[in-house]
């Protein structure tokens, strides 16, 4: 990243090409950045008492009360749709239609929209990131508080370069001038909390903020979280991942069907303890595994390769999976794993593709998603809204997108009843939780959105599943929901290719493993051979185990 023109470079900013190494320090009290003027530690900031949120036939938040502390970092944890995000929603001014009150500074306050919020010093960091694809990253960082110069011209050179002095202070080296789209998925995050600490926030809510970021990354955010927290900002850490809560609150609230079930400090709390508030019942195996015969070889991949123009993105990767496996793709952002589930689902043009891919013996050139789908192969994307799902349509339209043709009758009419039949039995075999199948799936949970995308393909003869990050941002019951279902195919007899950055799950569920690393094949481990150490040295064969990487694959 090179400055804006004009800019003064601080001193050891990367330069053009350069890999990135997080700064030492994070000094967010310097020049670029001013917290919340000093507070009392410990004192409350924002009370929200007796809140209820209703939704046409749901009950979202039933009467919880939930405060917030100065200089603390606050859990919130649940399973998805037991109403964090809807709580939080309301305290950002997203949602400004509810029962009960909240009070700031203990005065009586009212949201009127996500900018009133912001004015009172309250930022929140989304799930699904609110970026606008085509604009650049300053532009993004400044978007409705443009700097602007005389007859309200817009100044982009002010904008640039404190854009580029706000990047250099959290260590990232991410070009202002390049545009969202160009970004990946873990850098646009990124630049989503480098836009809330732009607003000088008092209390900043981070919903799943580490859902795509690395482990290096991770550890990087909780160095920017504490040093905010001894700024007397508070910080609402929505996850869920447990062990990260563990790791950064000192508080920790379950919520469990839109109630409040317990706020304790979080060092007088087990994992199993919060798990138990959250599900409502004891998890003693989240993952099980049973001994499975497997049967023949479902897929083999000889010497595949993927050029994205001038880059290799996949080099010579051979494997194969037999009938009734489960076989992980383990390694880092920018290894290649999204890459290779894709190129064997027809996603990128044939010309970009080298090698050969056989399906129950036969060899196969997939041109097209949908001719993966007639042969049998089914994807769930990582990136489940932008890929996966038609959000502004129903479960039923969503679930039986890529069954249709099982549906129709004579000149293509579709069987509405028959479709309707199905998925009705779909929903309930997977514990959908949904008022109808007739529902927009945009207003389902993210775990309940996952199993929609699961049932579209179970509607189908899926002898292939590939499967890209399924548990990312779903809670530990739907997880365990997920694999279980999982394992429940595999005894039938489907064949699994999994990509997932959650190593333990990897290691519970999966028959064997294999890494990449720079888009190579880099080690292969059965089951009786798993070690976590010995895969990420695999990992890394070909890196300097940097935290960011000027590379797009991931």
């Amino acid at each position: 990243m090179t400055p804006p023109e004009h800019a003064t470079s601080p001193l050891n900013a990367p330069g053009p090409g350069d890999t990135v190494r997080l700064a030492d320090t994070v000094d967010l009290a310097g020049e670029g950045f001013r917290p919340g003027a000093p507070r009392e530690n410990g004192s409350v900031i924002l009370s929200m008492q007796h809140i209820t949120k209703r939704f046409p036939g749901v009950v979202a938040l039933d009467d919880v009360t939930f405060d917030v502390h100065s200089g603390e970092v606050h859990g919130l944890v649940g399973e998805n749709g037991a109403g964090k995000s809807t709580l939080m929603k309301i305290m950002s001014g997203i949602y400004t239609e509810f029962e009960g009150q909240m009070l700031l500074d203990g005065q009586p306050v009212a949201f009127h929209s996500p900018h009133d919020a912001q004015l009172n010093s309250i930022a929140m960091i989304h799930q699904e990131l609110n970026l606008v694809p085509e604009l650049t990253v300053y532009e993004n960082i400044f978007l409705g508080r443009e700097t602007k110069r005389l007859f309200s011209i817009v100044d982009r050179g002010v904008m640039r370069r404190n854009a580029y002095e706000l990047m250099t202070r959290l260590g990232l080296d991410i070009d202002p001038d390049r545009t969202i789209s160009q970004l990946r998925v873990g850098q646009r995050q990124l630049v989503e909390i480098a836009k809330a600490l732009s607003l000088d926030s008092r209390i900043i809510i981070m919903d799943e903020p580490t859902s795509a970021l690395s482990e290096s990354e991770v550890e990087y955010l909780f160095r920017v979280i504490r040093n905010l927290r001894e700024h007397n900002v508070a910080v609402i850490y929505i996850s869920h991942r447990l062990e990260e809560v563990f790791a950064i609150a000192d508080r920790i609230t379950v919520l469990r069907d839109g109630q409040l079930v317990d706020t304790a400090p979080a060092q007088k709390l087990t994992r199993p303890q919060v798990i138990n508030r959250m599900v409502g019942r004891e998890l003693e195996v989240l993952y099980p595994k049973e001994d499975i015969e497997l049967g023949e070889t479902v897929l083999r991949i000889e010497g595949l390769n993927y050029y994205q123009g001038r880059q290799q993105v996949l080099d010579n990767i051979s494997l194969e999976v037999r009938r009734g496996e489960i076989v992980g793709i383990a390694g880092l952002m920018g290894a290649g794993r999204t890459q290779l589930l894709e190129a064997i689902f027809g996603v990128y043009p044939r010309s970009d593709i080298s090698g050969r891919i056989w399906l129950n013996g036969s060899e196969l050139r997939i041109d097209s998603p949908h001719e993966a789908i007639d042969h049998g192969i089914g994807l769930v994307a990582e990136d489940r809204k932008g890929q996966s799902l038609v959000l502004e349509r129903s479960v039923t339209e969503n679930a039986s997108l890529a069954a249709l043709r099982h549906f129709a009758r004579h000149l293509s009419v579709v069987n509405r009843g028959a479709e309707q039949q199905a998925v009705r039995g779909a929903v309930r075999d997977l514990n959908i939780k949904t008022p109808g199948i007739d529902t927009m799936v945009a207003n389902l949970s993210g775990g309940n959105q996952q199993k929609v995308v699961v049932a579209r393909f179970l509607l189908t003869h899926i002898r292939l599943f590939l499967l890209d990050e399924p548990t990312r941002g779903i809670d530990v019951g739907a997880k365990a929901e997920i694999y279980s279902l999982v394992g429940e195919l595999a005894r039938q007899g489907t064949a699994f290719l999994l990509v997932s950055s959650e190593m333990p799950e990897m290691l519970a569920v999966c028959d064997r493993i294999y890494v990449l690393c720079d888009g190579r094949l880099t080690g292969e481990f059965a089951r009786a051979d798993f070690d976590q150490e010995r895969i990420m040295d695999a990992a890394t064969r070909f890196t300097d185990k940097v935290a960011f990487q000027n590379n797009d694959a991931r």
